[in-house]
């Protein structure tokens, strides 16, 4: 079983951050944010009335109805998630592998965090029966599990967990007594809308579960921080909700007011936002299809990416190959696939909590375009893998993956 706490782990440290986009800002909401810029203020701890209704009218367009008192805003979702983990007590339990900015927030309060394996054909939430026995094990070491993280929408591995492997997963957790929270960050970037079914637990378990979502996944740009959160709506729900917003109080983790206004506007989900958040889906699936096509044909494994911005690839068959070309285990493969693959180029990652896992998170943005230009070209082409700079990105990238053939 594999546990992380503080001991032994010096400074608090985390991989990559989320994949950015790689697209110019929409017109329509650098607008609304420069309207708002004259502003000084910032918005009360959890946000401003307007802008907690507005994740009201998201979530209940998505199926889960939410109050006005049961939403909380903050500036990130770094702080958001710090803030949550510290209105429970216990133990927490997540995905391996899950999103490198998760394991530090319980770092930091020193939780201990134990890693549960995911089934083989998708990541996000941890395997029923692995979980089962973790939750085994850490009681008869005398601890207390009590929270589960999970997301449906995954980062790193990009994959949507069936409807079925949610379920499984969330009742074992709950009839364990845990709690759950649920990241949907990238729930609004499913490649197949139409063919892919994402189960918020929420929408099951709507007493166990609370909803966190970064704007930054599809709303608004990676620099602009906001994200919120849905409780339950039950005392218990309430009552984590104070907690929440007086640790958020004590971060002075607020949302200056003129980011605010911005997210109220994304948030409502204007038609043209909605309009470019399809189109910005709609290219980055496209490249992440061509990423995932040039990584199984180098021999690499990697999921049909199904959501985000990026790919998950196993280079693990490639060890041999990357050991003779100069690679190794504790080198940091972002320099290697730099090195090896040229510019623009997928930022490549090491990921996993397995010692030596070469294990990389491929991005599809540094592949759109070297100059806003080139970019902007990218996402209003019917057909961007045809455009010269993509094309030759992509190139490059399968020239250097048959290399390591």
């Amino acid at each position: 079983m594999r546990r992380t706490d503080t001991e032994g782990h010096g400074p608090v440290r985390y991989g990559p951050p989320a994949p950015e986009p790689g697209l110019p800002v929409p017109a329509e909401l650098a607008e609304v944010l420069a309207g708002a810029s004259a502003s000084a203020l910032g918005e009360p701890p959890g946000g401003g009335p307007l802008l907690r209704e507005a994740a009201c009218g998201y979530w209940r367009r998505r199926g889960l109805p939410a109050g006005i008192d049961e939403v909380v805003a903050a500036a990130g979702p770094q702080p958001l998630l710090f803030a949550l983990i510290g209105a429970y007590h216990g133990d927490v339990l997540m995905p391996r592998p899950c999103p490198a900015w998760w394991t530090p927030q319980a770092r930091l309060l020193s939780r201990p965090a134990y890693h549960v394996p995911t089934p083989a054909e998708c990541g996000g939430v941890p395997d029923p029966y692995a979980l089962l026995e973790t939750v085994r094990r850490v009681r008869a070491e005398g601890g207390r599990p009590t929270l589960l993280l999970l997301s449906v929408a995954d980062d790193p591995t990009a994959t949507v967990p069936p409807p079925e492997t949610v379920r499984e997963a969330c009742e074992a957790a709950i009839g364990e007594g845990m709690q759950i929270i649920s990241d949907e960050t990238w729930g609004d970037t499913l490649h197949r809308p139409q063919g892919t079914v994402l189960l918020s637990p929420a929408e099951m378990w709507p007493d166990h579960v609370t909803v966190i979502s970064d704007l930054a996944g599809a709303l608004l740009p990676s620099s602009w921080p906001v994200a919120i959160a849905r409780f339950p709506p039950t005392a218990a729900g309430a009552a984590h909700r104070a907690r929440t917003l007086d640790i958020i109080t004590a971060l002075g983790a607020l949302i200056a007011e003129p980011l605010a206004v911005a997210a109220t506007h994304a948030l409502r989900e204007p038609g043209p936002l909605v309009a470019r958040r399809e189109q910005t889906v709609a290219l980055h699936a496209t490249v992440a299809a061509a990423i995932h096509r040039a990584v199984l044909n180098s021999g690499a494994l990697a999921r049909p990416p199904q959501a985000g911005r990026h790919l998950y690839a196993d280079l693990g068959p490639l060890r041999p190959r990357l050991a003779a070309q100069g690679a190794n285990d504790s080198m940091e493969l972002e320099e290697y696939l730099t090195a090896r693959l040229g510019a623009p180029a997928p930022g490549g990652h090491r990921f996993g909590d397995e010692l030596g896992a070469l294990r990389v998170r491929l991005a599809t943005a540094p592949l759109l375009g070297a100059t806003p230009q080139e970019r902007q070209e990218s996402l209003t082409s019917p057909a961007p893998l045809e455009l010269p700079h993509v094309a030759e990105a992509l190139s490059i990238l399968g020239t250097a993956f048959d290399e390591l053939r």
